[in-house]
């Protein structure tokens, strides 16, 4: 990775410094262009993201919103649904700046280049990743016209509405699947999740396939069943072999860092949530994910969640604890390292999918058999962080004997072990949450919280847009709704 990692900041230093010497020290020898291959490894690592990004969006909003982290500190606003807007639209701001720039970049040189359709497949299903992250987070957002500034001179891009982007994302994917062969593509090793392995970009395109499919259950379930099946019978994950995730390391430089853990670096004060230690009482994955802070005791007893909605003169009283570091954080020595892998979608995922399907309408395999599939692979997966993470298979089995598989309470089992398996990809903890309301999480009511109390249900547009892109802002509110958080988006309705 490090040598990719330095032909990308080579590129990147090329880009910005050659505007207006067009004419002067042309080398004939040397590219104009920068590689695809390049470009494919640094938006990666962009979509991966960097600390700014996770520190608001992911964890200060989405992780505390979840009730995977709690923190006592004003400024984790979204343990307490206040409003900061600059955090809020912190996945806005980058995203757009860097993976989806980018992306469309990469786009437009696979086809001036006339590069094979395997490398513009792979192309697409990841614009595809990238886009369905910042709709599921804002909504209506800038899409078929977003990335063309330097190319088509769009540079106040019109807002889509979410149906008509989840339209063509989910085309998006099935033309591409389609499109793809066997072996590996010409991204090679530069592709850092698959080698550019096709097999397993297949498997991805309809795993995704399978989670866009699932958003659309309350506003259209029919297409919903529609999508799953197709996704289904296309072939999705089977294993944790086909895990869509990052590997980091811890230099040379940032921007191969895993975002959340330069955040854990630099903040002290995010806690595990009391909603999830609870959860997690007699979980194998308890003591991987969780430590007390004073003394780093990874005792499943001495392990004690912080509520959420608390604050540095509340806590005391609200726990009848009287120092924060008597409070579980995440595991500083296992899962919070700078070169921890950062995950997009996982097998665990991917089977907990397959059973909610079977549940809701018979197809993708058996339900019981998924569930505890999916079980069994969240917790073997965990070994990706490392020897100390890796949970012997007697413990597994014994779990899911004193956890079974129960028909009668099958949804919020799936939900509660999927809410589980995502915790660090925040993102898609808040975005499957709002599809299907489980587990159970009981709201904070904060003084002066913007949301009368209630779970926010979106994050907010970068307030910039409405000076800077007003007349298109303005429609996508009028559209949409206020720009609040307790407005819904579309397939949340």
């Amino acid at each position: 990775m490090k040598k990719y990692i330095s032909l990308i900041l080579v590129a990147l230093l090329f880009v910005a410094c050659d505007e207006g010497f067009e004419e002067l020290n042309v080398n004939p020898t040397k590219p104009s262009q920068v590689s695809p291959q390049s470009k494919l490894t640094a938006i990666q690592l962009f979509t991966s993201g960097g600390r700014y990004e996770n520190w608001r969006a992911n964890l200060i909003y989405s992780s505390t919103m979840m009730q995977h982290l709690s923190a006592t500190a004003g400024y984790w606003t979204g343990d307490k649904y206040t409003r900061n807007e600059g955090y809020a639209s912190s996945l806005f701001d980058r995203y757009y700046s860097d993976p989806v720039k980018n992306i469309v970049d990469l786009q437009q040189q696979l086809e001036t280049e006339e590069a094979p359709e395997e490398m513009k497949a792979i192309t697409r299903i990841m614009k595809v990743f990238i886009f369905h992250r910042l709709t599921d987070l804002y909504g209506d957002i800038p899409y078929s016209e977003a990335g063309k500034g330097y190319i088509e001179g769009v540079l106040k891009p019109k807002y889509d509405r979410q149906s008509e982007i989840y339209a063509d994302m989910l085309k998006e994917l099935e033309e591409s699947v389609a499109a793809l062969g066997s072996g590996t593509s010409d991204y090679g090793d530069a592709d850092i999740m698959f080698k550019g392995d096709m097999e397993k970009w297949k498997k991805f395109g309809n795993s995704l396939m399978l989670r866009l499919g699932l958003r659309l259950i309350k506003v259209d379930a029919a297409g919903a069943q529609a999508w799953a099946t197709k996704a289904i019978n296309g072939g999705v994950m089977t294993s944790n072999d086909d895990i869509a995730y990052i590997e980091h390391t811890n230099g040379p430089d940032g921007i191969n860092k895993n975002g959340n853990g330069e955040v854990f670096t630099a903040d002290g004060n995010p806690r595990m949530s009391k909603t999830f230690i609870d959860i997690l009482a007699g979980d194998p994955r308890l003591p991987i994910l969780a430590q007390r802070r004073g003394d780093q005791s990874t005792n499943p007893a001495d392990l004690v969640g912080l509520p959420n909605g608390l604050d540095a003169s509340t806590y005391e009283d609200a726990t009848g604890m009287t120092s924060l570091d008597d409070f579980a954080e995440p595991n500083r020595n296992i899962i919070t390292g700078e070169d921890a892998p950062m995950f997009f979608q996982t097998y665990a995922e991917v089977a907990f999918m397959l059973a909610e399907a079977n549940v809701r309408w018979g197809i993708g395999g058996d339900a019981a058999t998924n569930y505890n599939n999916g079980v069994e692979a969240a917790m073997q997966m965990l070994s990706l962080y490392g020897d100390a993470a890796v949970i012997d298979q007697a413990d597994i089995d014994a779990y899911l004997a004193a956890n079974p598989y129960n028909a009668g309470t099958a949804m919020e089992q799936i939900a509660t072990q999927y809410w589980i398996a995502t915790f660090l990809n925040e993102y898609e903890t808040f975005a499957n949450w709002r599809r299907i309301e489980m587990p159970v999480l009981t709201p904070v009511n904060y003084p002066g919280n913007v949301t009368n109390g209630t779970i926010p249900r979106r994050l907010i547009y970068n307030q910039g847009e409405k000076t800077n892109n007003a007349d298109n802002y303005n429609e996508a509110v009028s559209n949409q709704g206020a720009d609040e958080f307790t407005t819904r988006v579309w397939w949340d309705n």
